[in-house]
């Protein structure tokens, strides 16, 4: 069985292995340079390890397990001509380093390439693994029109925002280990508890994520701390706080969010001490470890004697300093 760094470095060297065309050259080189950047490989480590858990030889999961992080960095491409990115992984976004244009058309690109590897799999299952790609692809793009939606619409909700955050990130993990589950030959209860494992994990991850960018050390953060806070991102956090506060923090919370004059200290104190007030740091912890406490039990009640890697993985994880 191998290890979580096994498999990164499995992924990486056959992603390395891909060939694209020399022709024509602003159609291929912008996805050999997205491929080549980087990046956490964590959607198909995860289906991956999730192979491993019924079956040892995990030659047949790697098809599909790189059409999936093909598929993921397609979504980034486009997703950065949406919010107009600079940069991705500290390196000119594509659209920046070319154009919006030949993002996009290499964007498509490797839309297609991600499908042709996800059904490369024993033609047994290939009706049921693209099921569950399709479903998982246009969730990613309605999440991705919900976050977009929720830049300027005023009543977003925490159903709405959880909503979201399932589908554009957490539903791509969960698809991730389904599909690894198949190409291993699970059981359909075993597949629907790491289904249930990784769109839980992916939500509490996701809660993480904005508890790191209010309260973060920015040094193992990565990222300027206050930063969605800048942005005016309808968080949980924010849009908590506005469930909890009063008339008068209402009005400076939304003043602030929707004035963008403010000095960046100014602003990001400003808000945070609301926060503090209500408690939102105590409040989004707590509905993190819900989510991680249901990852868990549906985890828990996989039928395998290898689940140590994927327990230790979702501690990684949680193992992020706030």
């Amino acid at each position: 069985m191998k290890s979580l760094p096994e498999l990164k470095l499995l992924i990486e060297k056959e992603l390395e292995k891909i060939q694209y065309p020399t022709n024509p050259s602003q159609l291929y080189q912008p996805i050999d340079y997205v491929l080549g950047i980087g990046g956490k490989r964590i959607r198909p480590v995860l289906l991956l390890m999730a192979h491993q858990l019924f079956d040892n030889n995990i030659e047949n999961a790697i098809p599909p397990a790189l059409g999936i992080e093909v598929f993921h960095n397609f979504t980034l491409l486009h997703d950065d001509i949406m919010d107009n990115a600079p940069l991705r992984r500290g390196k000119p976004t594509v659209h920046k380093k070319w154009n919006p244009n030949v993002a996009i058309l290499s964007g498509d690109i490797m839309l297609v390439q991600a499908y042709q590897l996800i059904g490369n799999v024993d033609k047994s299952i290939v009706k049921q693994v693209l099921e569950v790609f399709c479903k998982a692809a246009i969730q990613v793009c309605e999440g991705q029109q919900w976050d977009m939606d929720f830049d300027i619409k005023e009543d977003v909700s925490i159903t709405d925002y959880l909503k979201m955050v399932e589908y554009k990130t957490s539903i791509l993990l969960a698809a991730a280990l389904k599909i690894g589950a198949i190409t291993g030959g699970a059981t359909d209860e075993d597949t629907h508890h790491l289904y249930e494992f990784g769109r839980n994990i992916g939500i509490a991850f996701q809660l993480q994520d904005d508890l790191l960018d209010a309260y973060g050390n920015p040094d193992l953060f990565g990222k300027q701390v206050g930063g969605d806070i800048l942005a005016n991102k309808k968080t949980y956090l924010y849009l908590k706080a506005l469930e909890l506060a009063n008339e008068n923090q209402k009005d400076k919370l939304r003043h602030y969010f929707s004035d963008n004059n403010f000095e960046a200290t100014e602003k990001i104190d400003g808000v945070k001490a609301i926060f503090d007030k209500l408690s939102i740091y105590n409040h989004t912890k707590e509905l993190m470890m819900q989510y991680h406490k249901q990852a868990m039990d549906h985890l828990n009640q996989v039928q395998s004697d290898k689940k140590r890697l994927l327990i230790n993985f979702a501690k990684i994880l949680f193992d992020r300093e706030i």
